[in-house]
């Protein structure tokens, strides 16, 4: 992880980005840390087995969520919304996680959310096929993904849609700006910049809820 920090100007915003493993989160963070003034805090994609972890990821994100803002706009890779809503929702869901494990993180989770401050202004999804996620997957190379299936990146697509784009599976509390991410990085570039306005300015989109 490692956070930008640039000179602080204008209105204040909370931005997560959302999507599945090597939908190009770091890479949204990055060419947006190289183009304006926020904090960027990135966080690097690992395997996720085990209440031990997913204790700790949680800890990460309440820490992301809730440190002071100094600077007008925070993008953050993923939130503590999407380790609960996804991650350990689909560890439980797939019978990875026992039940009593899904229940203590549930209750902290809710005991957070309840007590605790994570709000967040806008969620950029980026919405990718898990067939494209899988191949950038093999190309990139990382040796904590290798032992990645493609079925759990089909899995992990499913819940992200549920959540975001058809809203059955968990309240979505912040309007959601969705940005089709299939496509090569100069693509990608034209689409971060047709919506740049939306993502600097989280708060123009609040009317859209």
């Amino acid at each position: 992880m490692r956070t930008i920090l640039m000179e602080p100007r204008g209105e204040r915003g909370k931005v997560c980005v959302e999507g599945n493993i090597a939908s190009g989160k770091t890479t949204c963070l990055d060419y947006f840390a190289q183009t304006t003034n926020i904090e960027g805090l990135m966080y690097q994609d690992a395997s996720r087995w085990g209440i031990t972890l997913q204790t700790y990821i949680q800890l990460t994100m309440l820490e992301q969520h809730t440190r002071p803002m100094i600077y007008p706009i925070r993008m953050m890779e993923r939130s503590i919304h999407s380790a609960r809503y996804i991650f350990v929702e689909n560890l439980y869901r797939s019978g990875k996680m026992p039940e009593v494990d899904y229940v203590v993180l549930s209750e902290w989770f809710d005991w957070i959310q309840n007590n605790t401050d994570v709000s967040v202004d806008l969620i950029v999804y980026l919405q990718t096929s898990p067939e494209v996620c899988y191949e950038r997957l093999k190309r990139r190379c990382r040796e904590e993904e290798k032992i990645i299936p493609l079925e759990y990146l089909e899995a992990i697509h499913q819940l992200y849609e549920e959540w975001l784009i058809k809203h059955t599976l968990f309240e979505v509390s912040c309007p959601v700006l969705v940005i089709g991410a299939d496509h090569d990085m100069q693509k990608m570039i034209e689409k971060y910049e047709e919506n740049r306005d939306q993502i600097l300015n989280p708060s123009n989109m609040k009317h859209h809820l």
